[in-house]
């Protein structure tokens, strides 16, 4: 487990694809029991260690994860993700933004856009779908991506979300023929060796919920030979 940024009332760490965030029905330790520990341990904590989950990465995407360390600062950061990041409605000031890379098949046909479409969830599948505008239980989403790197079979994205719906991004580049590296899901031709998908949670700013300052983390990219050959090209 790398920790990226600790204080009193928050921590942000490196998750690595195939960790959970937190528990499900696999039984599988969730990174939020391993951060716990971690803490414990560091400040011989006696008795339970208080740890809020803040938001969620998908199983096989990797990148940085915030927890709250005290009630009064999950308490802040949930309504900043809910109003900020996941609410219906796209906020036009933002206080949490949150920035992806994502390695691609091919390469988008613009460079550089911003892409909005309609989201139903299938819960049974587990899968988002592209929806016609007002469908039934169909969402609205939006997201803003500009191509970084292009190599001759894969391309290396920036996507930034304006609103945080189930699987966007994955259904979102899928749509425009572009399905994220490994991502079997939504059409990529084959899996990762490690069984993730080639999408990163980059980078996440905020204001701090206590200190009010702002906080900027970055994550460093997974270490893959095709990731750190994208990243190291990056300007």
């Amino acid at each position: 487990m790398t920790v990226l940024y600790e204080d009193n009332h928050i921590i942000a760490v490196n998750k690595t694809c195939n960790e959970i965030v937190q528990g499900d029905k696999t039984g599988d330790t969730p990174l939020s029991e391993t951060v716990k520990a971690y803490i414990k341990d560091k400040y011989n904590k006696p008795g339970e260690v208080f740890l809020g989950v803040t938001h969620r990465l998908d199983r096989p995407t990797s990148g940085v994860v915030l927890f709250a360390r005290t009630s009064k600062a999950l308490t802040r950061l949930n309504e900043m993700f809910r109003t900020n990041v996941q609410g219906d409605k796209v906020q036009g000031t933002k206080s949490i933004r949150k920035t992806y890379w994502a390695i691609v098949q091919g390469a988008p046909k613009v460079p550089e856009a911003r892409l909005e479409n309609w989201l139903v969830r299938n819960e049974a599948q587990n899968k988002s779908y592209i929806a016609k505008p007002g469908a039934k239980e169909a969402k609205q989403a939006i997201l803003t991506y500009k191509t970084l790197v292009k190599g001759e079979h894969y391309t290396l994205l920036e996507v930034n979300l304006e609103t945080g719906r189930h699987h966007q991004i994955r259904c979102q580049l899928a749509a425009i023929g572009c399905p994220i590296k490994g991502d079997l899901k939504y059409g990529a031709k084959r899996s990762n060796p490690d069984g993730g998908i080639c999408l990163h949670a980059r980078k996440i700013e905020f204001i701090h919920p206590v200190k009010k300052e702002n906080i900027c983390i970055t994550a460093s990219v997974p270490n893959d030979s095709l990731w750190q050959q994208f990243a190291a090209l990056v300007h």
